[in-house]
């Protein structure tokens, strides 16, 4: 087969990054009887996802290595930290999404080529919440 003549359709690039980070929280906006309303942790997954209509050499959207310090922002200031006394709202994860999309776009996203579509966050396997970023 001659891939040369594999056609290449048009159409815009996608990619997304996990990141980890442990912390503990509670929501005390919660009735007492909530088990969320106590102080419990998770094993958080951050997914960020960024999107651009061309690639940039050697043929990416932004590469994986440039966005380590969004990675060294989780590892540093959220990580093992109780996220109810640093964070300025009540740690729910869509909260924590659109909080993390709000830092990505301030502290990264003139730096790296792509744009960022959205900010998912998990506590668990089976539950995440996701922001969508407008206007970027």
């Amino acid at each position: 087969m001659d891939f040369n003549s594999v056609p290449l359709p048009p159409g815009a690039f996608t990619i997304g990054k996990k990141f980890g980070f442990e912390a503990g929280h509670r929501l005390p906006g919660l009735a007492p009887e909530h088990k969320c309303s106590r102080q419990h942790g998770h094993s958080y997954e951050v997914e960020v996802i960024l999107a651009a209509p061309h690639l940039e050499e050697p043929g990416f959207v932004t590469d994986f290595g440039a966005l380590a310090p969004f990675k060294k922002f989780l590892d540093t200031e959220l990580d093992h930290r109780n996220l109810h006394e640093i964070l300025p709202f009540e740690p729910t994860s869509e909260r924590l999404a659109q909080f993390l999309a709000g830092w990505f776009i301030e502290n990264l996203l003139e730096k790296i080529p792509g744009r960022l579509v959205a900010v998912l966050v998990r506590e668990t396997s089976s539950s995440w919440a996701r922001f969508d970023v407008e206007g970027q």
